[in-house]
């Protein structure tokens, strides 16, 4: 930091298990992954090229490099792994993977119908090679799932093999763990956190009041996803209660 000030809380050092700050890129240029590098690659833990954008990302070997020679891992977004699932192509899916030298993958199925089973058992094969993080919830927000669905869901997925469980919201966080408000379903984050370890869970929360409410709820150090490329600074400024949403939160707080 530039300078010192009291009563900051503790943020976790990279490389961490909790306190994530995952980012979703949905179509920078190589020069605005550099710009973006500059200023908030330290506060940035992991990348999600958003959906399959990768499919028509030009220079894509180039800005995987910018993201790798700056330390932070990058993966593409569950939808990609969809998209070559629902066309029978998981082999042809696991090639793409090591074509681009790719350590973190992502399993969802939160635009198509996958029995948890079979979901199960690609998070398996996957993780034996890759650092599997799985999506719960679905992109369809006429699909309500009880809490105990989600808590069952994530449960079997960690048992499987994945390192992180992302709770679904979308990049306009208005689905899944969200109403089409974007108000936090409380009940339900209540009920999971009951059952599921917080630093196993990164939570889509690309909206600033859904990012205060969790650094409220759960602490600084909770893992949030979906920030977008511009909203990194300002989140770090929540995480240590230097923004007039959080500013009296950690105040006089040990």
């Amino acid at each position: 930091m530039n300078y010192t000030l009291k009563n900051i809380p503790e943020r976790t050092q990279k490389p961490r298990e909790k306190g994530l700050t995952m980012v979703m890129d949905k179509g920078l240029s190589l020069r605005q992954v550099e710009d973006f590098l500059e200023v908030s690659g330290t506060h940035t833990d992991i990348v999600k090229l958003g959906w399959a954008t990768s499919y028509v990302t030009p220079n894509l070997k180039e800005k995987l490099k910018l993201y790798k020679d700056a330390g932070i891992p990058v993966y593409f977004g569950g939808t990609l792994f969809e998209a070559f699932i629902v066309r029978d192509q998981f082999d042809d899916y696991r090639r793409v993977l090591e074509q681009y030298g790719m350590q973190y993958v992502e399993v969802s199925d939160g635009s198509i119908e996958i029995e948890q089973d079979e979901k199960c058992e690609y998070i398996r094969k996957l993780s034996k090679d890759f650092t599997v993080i799985s999506e719960v919830g679905s992109k369809d927000a006429t699909k309500i799932f009880a809490p105990y669905k989600w808590i069952q869901l994530m449960k079997t997925e960690i048992e499987a093999g994945s390192w992180k469980v992302i709770a679904e919201a979308r990049e306009g966080g208005n689905v899944g763990i969200y109403r089409d408000s974007g108000e936090v379903r409380q009940g339900l984050v209540d009920e999971i956190l009951t059952q599921i370890p917080e630093e196993t869970i990164i939570w889509e929360a690309p909206q600033k009041a859904q990012q205060v409410w969790f650094i409220e709820l759960i602490g600084t150090n909770v893992n949030l996803g979906n920030i977008a490329p511009a909203e990194v600074i300002p989140l770090e400024t929540i995480r240590l209660g230097l923004r007039g949403d959080t500013f009296s939160h950690f105040l006089n707080k040990k």
